[in-house]
């Protein structure tokens, strides 16, 4: 681990960082990183937001205890010249920006929020905080007024890292209905599933996102789960799938909230913007979103309570009786079921590994999506029971 810290904190020091000046106060804990494209009309509120942070009495936030650092990156209009101006207008708050081109195959959100995350770790490690919080959001989205202490109070409550509630400012739009319904659907599945597999450290209440908007990490989890993906697209999720599969506590946090454009246009291949879209191709072709039979979904999550309980005996005499029902869900052998969990250095490893199979074993199931209305009706009367 110290040595994967001294790479991220040394990487590349022969030549400039993108953000070598200033150097970090030492009573920073927290260092926002918000990837720009193309965010002129929009970006001055959006570090208005970040500026006017409270502590959670509601006080004006101690100014050094995080900082902000943009990446204006393949833009065609005047971002990077907004925040430098709005750097200009408040010295005292502690907003860094720089700005960059890529070639056309690294032009996406995966490099970018990547190179930003790794400075953001390299400069709280320099600071002497491996505890230090990652924290992402976008350039189009406003922070709550208290969403850098609320990110603080759950990482200082033991998690590893945090999704906030991405929400979005209300509009009139074919997708305003699918949207709706596909943010109750997931509400309730998250319901069910903190009652049939409850997590200590992601306990209910908690919501169902964890995405580039709002997701917080520390260094130490951050450079364990091999830091960010550099991926085209859903590089957040998949970021998430990788903390997961080292065991990293992920708590969905109802307390951190971020308000987001609704915009069909937006600046990512596959995002919010894009499902917009296809709800209102959806809603305007007369067609109803189509889901996971809720069946299916909380068939997984029986699952997985069972195999965590049995990783839990996973060294005792017992645990091949505790895998047979399992086993038998998953259509394979209890030895093989056996071999996955033996191989594995996490739960998280085996249940990715469990999980795949299941899918598989699914796939063929002919009722294994249904429409999100009748989904919603199902979920409702098993979290009301």
């Amino acid at each position: 681990m110290l040595a994967e810290r001294r790479q991220v904190a040394d990487e590349g020091s022969t030549t400039p960082h993108l953000f070598d000046s200033p150097a970090p106060a030492p009573s920073l804990r927290l260092t926002v990183i918000v990837p720009v494209r193309n965010e002129e009309a929009i970006i001055a509120q959006t570090l208005d937001a970040l500026r006017n942070q409270r502590t959670l009495a509601g006080q004006p936030l101690d100014p050094t205890l995080y900082e902000v650092l943009v990446l204006t990156n393949n833009c065609t209009d005047s971002s990077y010249a907004r925040v430098r101006q709005y750097q200009r207008e408040y010295p005292g708050f502690a907003l860094r920006v720089a700005n960059i081109k890529l070639e056309t195959d690294r032009a996406h959100i995966g490099t970018v929020r990547r190179l930003l995350m790794d400075e953001a770790c390299r400069r709280l490690l320099l600071a002497g905080h491996p505890r230090g919080i990652i924290a992402s959001t976008d350039g189009d989205t406003l922070v709550d007024a208290y969403w850098v202490s609320q990110t603080i109070a759950e990482i200082d409550a033991g998690t590893d890292a945090v999704g906030g509630r991405i929400l979005t400012h209300p509009e009139r739009s074919p997708a305003r209905l699918p949207h709706l319904r596909d943010a109750t659907y997931r509400h309730l599945l998250a319901q069910a599933e903190a009652r049939i597999d409850p997590c200590p450290y992601d306990p209910w209440p908690r919501h169902f996102q964890h995405f580039g908007a709002s997701l917080a990490v520390t260094c130490q989890a951050y450079i364990r789960a091999g830091r960010l993906p550099v991926v085209r697209y859903l590089e957040d999720d998949a970021f998430v799938k990788a903390l997961c599969r080292i065991d990293a506590k992920v708590r969905r946090s109802p307390a951190v909230r971020v308000y987001t454009s609704a915009r069909l246009q937006g600046r990512v291949e596959v995002g919010l913007s894009w499902q917009l879209q296809q709800w209102t191709c959806q809603s305007n072709s007369g067609l109803c979103q189509q889901v996971e039979n809720p069946v299916i979904s909380l068939s997984r999550f029986r699952l997985r309570h069972q195999l965590r309980q049995a990783w839990s005996w996973r060294y005792d005499a017992t645990c091949t009786a505790q895998l047979r029902p399992a086993a038998a869900q998953l259509g394979v052998s209890t030895g093989w079921l056996l071999a996955q969990m033996a191989t594995s250095t996490y739960f998280g490893q085996f249940w990715e590994i469990a999980e795949r199979q299941f899918t598989l074993h699914n796939e063929q199931n002919p009722t294994s999506c249904v429409s999100i209305t009748e989904a919603i009706v199902t979920l409702r009367a098993v979290v009301g029971r």
